[in-house]
């Protein structure tokens, strides 16, 4: 049956401007000459964060510790790919990483296992293997959920077939047991998939109700936020922004013709928190899809993490599309 599209008169939940953006927040610098920093997390007060070239920093009592990442698949650094997402287990010397790997003309991503040994981490395992690459579009963010569970984006890799298709695992979110098995409860038989028709998702987190939310890239401009169900499809490449068709779930919030670049993704007290690297700012994302501005960074933010009532992130001033050092800092938004 032909997919019926058509567009939807757009609610205030799905506006596309920032409403009553608030004046610029105070944020205190916490750690500067960080190079392309991808992912941050936190074991108490202890803050774990992985760099693309590939090292895991860790930052404990105010002192700063690089720690190399050993795989046995070299790290392949290029464009948007290298070292990206991180989830920390209850060992937080044991991780789960995400990372680019093959060559630039053959290129693929892996979820590994790795754990601290002497001054290095050295993956141990392998959870996921052979996620369809791209030189921008590889979704790398891994996160445990309130089940217990391992949620993996991917991207679309400007094929526009795969993220419709349940035979590939681009543009996905992917749920894993933490040995990397299908888990009892994914909606397709014997598949990783969670949902479908995802562009390049690059944050996911869950509210305290443990509804899960995903924020992805859309093509120029129709970035979204999405909330996310078992099996369902967010319509990428066959619907963006307030577009719809049978079947398809519409975003909670999208930014229209506008780009936010979105990428990491945090439940705050009074809503979510969304890292935009082309605004500058850390936007905030209420249940309704109301989107404001929360902080005024004056920085690409690439990732945002909430401690408790701490609220830090990170920058990547360096656009995946050029070359060359970035440099980057952690802050405190105060």
């Amino acid at each position: 049956m032909p997919l019926c599209l058509h567009r939807r008169a757009a609610p205030a939940a799905f506006a596309a401007v920032l409403t009553a953006a608030t004046a610029a927040q105070a944020h205190t610098t916490v750690l500067e000459g960080l190079d392309y920093p991808w992912d941050i997390e936190a074991a108490g007060e202890t803050l774990f964060l992985t760099e693309k070239g590939g090292t895991l920093g860790v930052l404990s009592q105010g002192a700063f510790t690089r720690h190399p990442l050993v795989t046995r698949v070299p790290i392949l650094n290029d464009r948007g790919g290298g070292l990206m997402g991180l989830a920390l287990t209850d060992d937080p010397l044991h991780v789960v990483l995400y990372h680019h790997a093959g060559t630039p003309s053959d290129r693929y991503n892996r979820v590994i296992e790795a754990e601290l040994q002497g001054d290095a981490f050295v993956e141990t395992r392998v959870l996921i293997d052979d996620i369809p690459g791209h030189p921008l579009y590889n979704g790398g963010r891994v996160a445990f959920g309130p089940d217990g569970m391992l949620y993996v984006t991917t991207g679309w890799t400007e094929n526009p077939d795969l993220p419709q298709d349940l035979e590939s695992l681009a543009g996905k979110i992917l749920r894993v047991t933490p040995d990397g098995d299908i888990p009892t409860g994914n909606p397709f038989d014997g598949s990783l998939v969670w949902s479908l028709g995802h562009r390049n998702p690059q944050g996911i987190a869950w509210d305290d109700a443990g509804t899960m939310y995903a924020a992805e890239h859309g093509q120029s401009g129709h970035d979204e936020v999405n909330r996310i169900t078992a099996g369902g499809n967010y319509g990428w490449p066959l619907v963006q922004g307030d577009e719809t068709g049978e079947g398809l779930t519409p975003p909670l919030a999208h930014s229209g013709g506008r780009t936010w670049a979105p990428s990491g993704l945090a439940w705050g007290e009074d809503g979510l928190l969304l890292a935009s690297l082309r605004q500058g700012a850390v936007l905030a994302v209420s249940q309704d899809g109301t989107v404001r501005q929360a902080y005024d960074a004056g920085a690409r933010i690439r990732d945002v993490l909430a401690v408790g009532h701490t609220f830090y992130a990170i920058t990547t001033n360096r656009s995946p599309r050029r070359d060359g050092p970035s440099e980057d800092y952690l802050i405190r938004l105060d």
